[in-house]
């Protein structure tokens, strides 16, 4: 890096700091309006649209002048094309200043300096499409006349501009990124959802990131093959650089342009066959979402865990570093550690008479201790034994219920028995019982596949009723109705038996004799 002249940002510091470079943006903003010179009143009616406000007297607005150009950031010459009336409109409208190229270059660091503090870093896969249009619209204007070139102009710095803040905005979120991984001290609740943002951000960044690399290098590839030396001469054409005094101004152009278009393959397809910089940015991401939530876990580890041993002992020891008296830190240690007289010391044998009250405590018979005393305070009480609960009712009543739910399943069972094959439709109208057990064994047999003879067979859980299932032999349809509502289904044909009274089934009839209900 070349030094940068040692009063270029002079004017930036100091007690005039505000002053110097409020004049600064005022000849900036000429600049903007195509003014090129400001007189006296010029600068004045400038800083007022910059939003200076402050008195300011001709004496200071003069010494701050004279001091930016002996800085080099202003120019002054004596306009000599005017007619002054008095020596007092002479001095006023006789010097002229304007930015030096030292000024601009001072004006646009500083403003540039001020956007990076405010500016944050975006991870955007806009801008990689856009790089991938700018280059496929290279490679067919490299096919045009010449009457292209100012095309090819304005489509290079259009790519250069993409590539560029595809690099800025990078490098400035993964600075961003690693003080959120050091970021420590803030609020739990925000730190806590910008994480999780950030994560949901670099997961949605890395969606088909490597698809849309490998996407740019084959345009980059491409645009190779057209030729990239002359598509720059071509551009330069385009650019119509204007005629300075001293060196050619096109043969720097062109390194510009060579060095631009070198970063822009360093990041997808390097000249060195090296890993492409793409890449590694996918893997820090990736490190990034892993980093960002351990840090998530980690916080909600605390949240779940309200304090450690170790913080509780730290505010311990402030409390008793910060105790007024001895007897405070005797009290705040008797609270904080509970290590009082001993609790047990009034209990007694069970016969106390047998141990003389003389004998040593430490010789004498163990006394038991009751387990509640510690955490308590109290020992246990024993009561009168609860009254053993008569449950001779209960076991009737289930008996019964029992005895009621066995008979209503047997009359469903003998209901629903059928000495022959007989059609669905035949059931007509069924009790809501009856035809819960109907559902079932349908169901089970449904869920079998047929045997050899085309029969679906199924039997209940304990084996005491067989349902024997039949495809109907034609398409009418079955409608059973109960209280709860109307079954429709194809017409089957079904020969349920009970234990002991199943029967060889045979595949059921074309044309069955039982009328449809």
């Amino acid at each position: 890096m070349r030094r940068v002249p040692p009063e270029m940002f002079r004017f930036a510091t100091g007690e005039k700091a505000d002053l110097n470079g409020a004049v600064l943006d005022a000849f900036g903003m000429a600049g903007e309006h195509l003014e090129t010179t400001l007189g006296i009143d010029g600068v004045r009616e400038r800083l007022r649209a910059v939003g200076w406000i402050a008195e300011l007297g001709d004496g200071e607005l003069h010494d701050t002048l004279r001091r930016l150009v002996g800085w080099e950031l202003l120019d002054v010459v004596h306009n000599h094309a005017e007619n002054y009336r008095t020596a007092e409109e002479y001095e006023r409208r006789n010097l002229h200043y304007s930015l030096t190229r030292r000024g601009e270059a001072a004006l646009a660091g500083v403003h540039h300096a001020l956007e990076v503090l405010a500016s944050t870093g975006a991870l955007q896969t806009a801008v990689l499409e856009a790089i991938t249009d700018r280059l496929d619209e290279l490679t067919v204007l490299s096919r045009e006349p010449a009457t292209a070139d100012r095309r090819i102009f304005s489509t290079l710095r259009e790519l250069e501009g993409h590539s560029e803040a595809l690099v800025e905005n990078t490098k400035a979120f993964n600075a961003q990124l690693q003080r959120l991984l050091r970021a420590d001290g803030v609020d739990l609740d925000v730190f806590r959802e910008v994480k999780a943002a950030t994560v949901a951000y670099l997961q949605e960044f890395l969606v088909n990131l490597d698809r849309r690399g490998g996407t740019v290098a084959a345009a980059v590839a491409r645009v190779e093959e057209r030729g990239v030396a002359v598509l720059r001469e071509r551009a330069l054409r385009g650019a119509e650089l204007p005629p300075v005094p001293g060196e050619d101004p096109a043969a720097a152009w062109l390194e510009s342009r060579r060095a631009r278009w070198a970063g822009l393959r360093a990041w997808f397809l390097p000249d060195d066959r090296g890993r492409p910089r793409i890449e590694q940015l996918h893997d820090i991401a990736r490190r990034a979402i892993v980093s960002l939530l351990q840090v998530l876990e980690r916080i909600n580890e605390s949240r779940r865990r309200s304090s450690s041993a170790v913080q509780d002992f730290r505010e311990l020891a402030r409390w008793f570093a910060s105790a007024p008296g001895e007897d405070d830190l005797h009290r705040l240690w008797s609270t904080a550690f509970g290590l009082g007289p001993a609790r047990h010391a009034h209990l007694a044998h069970s016969d106390p008479e047998l141990i003389p009250s003389a004998h040593s405590w430490a010789e004498a018979p163990p006394v038991e201790v009751s387990a509640l005393l510690r955490s308590s305070g109290r020992t246990e009480r024993f009561t009168r034994t609860g009254k053993v609960r008569d449950v001779a009712a209960v076991r009737a009543e289930r008996r019964e219920r029992a005895r009621l739910e066995r008979a209503q399943l047997a009359g469903a069972w003998e209901e629903l028995g059928t000495d022959r094959p007989v059609r669905l439709s035949s059931l007509a109208a069924l009790d809501t019982a009856v035809f819960d057990r109907l559902l079932e064994l349908l169901g089970r047999a449904l869920a079998v596949p047929p045997d050899a003879d085309g029969l679906r067979r199924a039997t209940t859980g304990d084996g005491r009723v067989e349902i024997a299932l039949s495809p109907p032999p034609d398409a009418r349809t079955a409608v059973l109705r109960t209280a709860r509502g109307t079954l429709r289904s194809p017409d089957y044909v079904i020969h349920v038996t009970t234990l002991g009274q199943a029967t060889t089934v045979s595949p059921a009839p074309a044309r069955p004799t039982e009328a449809a209900g």
